[in-house]
């Protein structure tokens, strides 16, 4: 039985794959039975299987009389095309989801290593705003954020966040024109957000968290 579930498991990726590749286009009908048997070398029983985990997903819809087609809707980007193609309004709404449990988790559970670490970030960032320097100013901007997201211990808003950083540099790199400005009058901001979280002050470090990411809009 543990065979047969996992030939099903197989044969149910292979087909997702095939369908993400464009060999089965959305709304319109994939092979009878009889072919994808001969498609895929398996059994009747293993494809009726596959494709009842696919329908159950929503990537097929079978429809009686008609045959099983693949839903017009599917989604098959990645997260982080999904983030490359998403509007700023999209972000922004995510972004203060996701940093305002990244501080307050932060806040609960940062370690002294890691606090030192923020504290060379911000150090950093300080420099080269001084140093009128605004690539070194969006490199230590992120890295401060990235400590708060591993001070965290939450893996996923870690990972989530990190998926975040690609589109939160593009967005830096479209305001170069107004040089180091953004980040000097933002600095303070992120110094107090360091002393609350350092303070294991969790509701003031989302309070502030808020201002930094509305003064970044």
């Amino acid at each position: 039985m543990a065979v047969k579930e996992k030939l099903s498991e197989r044969i149910t990726n292979q087909i997702r794959q095939d369908i993400s590749k464009g060999k089965y286009p959305p709304n319109e009908k994939i092979p009878a039975e009889p072919e994808l048997m001969k498609l895929y070398g398996v059994g009747r029983s293993t494809i009726r299987e596959a494709i009842k985990s696919l329908s159950i997903s929503g990537i097929l819809k079978v429809q009686q009389g008609s045959g099983t087609m693949v839903n017009e809707r599917l989604e098959t980007e990645s997260i982080d095309q999904k983030l490359k193609n998403a509007d700023f309004d999209d972000i922004h709404a995510v972004r203060i989801l996701l940093e305002g449990e990244m501080v307050k988790l932060a806040a609960i559970n940062h370690t002294d290593e890691q606090i030192k670490e923020m504290e060379k970030c911000l150090e950093d960032r300080k420099l080269a705003i001084l140093a009128e320097q605004p690539e070194q100013c969006a490199n230590a901007d992120i890295a401060f954020h990235t400590a708060i997201a591993r001070a965290s211990k939450n893996k996923v808003l870690a990972g989530l966040y990190t998926s975040f950083t690609t589109i939160i540099r593009d967005f830096f790199s479209r305001r170069e024109a107004q040089g180091i400005s953004h980040f000097a009058m933002s600095h303070h901001l992120h110094e107090e957000l360091f002393k609350a979280i350092k303070a294991k002050k969790q509701k003031q470090a989302q309070q502030i968290i808020l201002q930094i990411l509305d003064n970044s809009y």
